[in-house]
């Protein structure tokens, strides 16, 4: 296993989320062929090095949908982990026959096991999310006596033992008080009395996954590839390039043609060679 393999293998911890999605976005994605070929390996013969392999070369979408759930104010880490745990159910489970791309298949255990986590957290996410509030939350539940609400007496005298404002324990009361959100909508809504849950807006479910990470990946490398392709060339015909086609702003022949004491019409000339000298190199 190389050691890019081996990071990109642990579970990201707080602090280290870009070095973490660094390393995922370079294990190359597999091809349908190859992608197929490792599940039957899996599949009916149980091999495991088969299933690292698929799992490796999914981990970048496991990030991508993570990121669809940052509304919550949980640690980013903490969601990939938890998509990375269904991304790995998903694997053991995915049949090859069946005729799905993997990705197709795990985005639901990817997803599932995400929601279980958020589910777990979303309480105390809701009730506390500072420091201070938890420590409010926390000594509050200490000095409330009975399960009705505080009198104006009362909430003078835990403000004045906590050292915080009326208003700071009236808020907290209210959020001890009140009732968790479901995260889906119950099995009796409809569409005459509709309600809205978590579930269904800090998820962004408005493009195919698979296809914004492939695109996302095919721009990034072509990106690559181009910049590489202009360090090839000498410098002036670098130069026109940049300044023509990829500077913010963009100088005419002209101006070129003043720079370099020639004619637009050789500028032009050495722009076209140029192109075709970068496209030979992309190509």
């Amino acid at each position: 296993m190389t050691q890019s393999m081996q990071l990109a293998l642990s579970l990201p911890q707080s602090g280290s989320i870009e070095s973490y999605v660094q390393s995922i976005s370079s294990i190359p994605m597999l091809s349908a062929e190859q992608e197929k070929s490792l599940a039957d390996r899996l599949y009916h013969e149980g091999d495991v090095e088969a299933a690292r392999e698929l799992v490796m070369s999914h981990l970048r979408f496991v990030v991508h949908i993570a990121k669809s759930y940052s509304g919550y104010g949980l640690p980013q880490a903490d969601l990939i982990q938890e998509g990375n745990i269904g991304l790995m159910k998903a694997v053991k489970r995915f049949n090859p026959d069946v005729g799905v791309r993997l990705v197709s298949f795990a985005v639901h255990w990817i997803k599932a096991e995400i929601h279980e986590f958020v589910l777990k957290n979303w309480r105390i996410v809701k009730v506390a999310t500072t420091k201070a509030q938890r420590k409010l939350f926390f000594n509050l539940r200490k000095s409330k006596k009975r399960l009705g609400w505080f009198t104006h007496d009362e909430v003078q005298k835990v403000a004045e033992e906590l050292g915080v404002s009326e208003k700071e324990v009236l808020q907290m009361e209210a959020r001890m008080g009140s009732q968790d959100a479901a995260f889906d909508l119950s099995a009796d809504d409809n569409d005459d009395n509709p309600n809205y849950a978590p579930a269904q807006y800090l998820e962004d479910k408005s493009e195919n996954v698979e296809a914004a990470v492939i695109n996302k990946d095919f721009d990034d490398n072509a990106a690559k590839r181009l910049y590489a392709a202009i360090k090839t060339l000498d410098e002036r015909s670098q130069h026109i390039i940049e300044t023509r086609w990829l500077n913010d702003n963009k100088m005419t022949l002209q101006d070129l043609a003043a720079k370099y004491e020639v004619s637009a019409e050789r500028v032009r000339q050495i722009e076209k060679n140029a192109m075709k000298k970068i496209q030979a190199a992309m190509a």
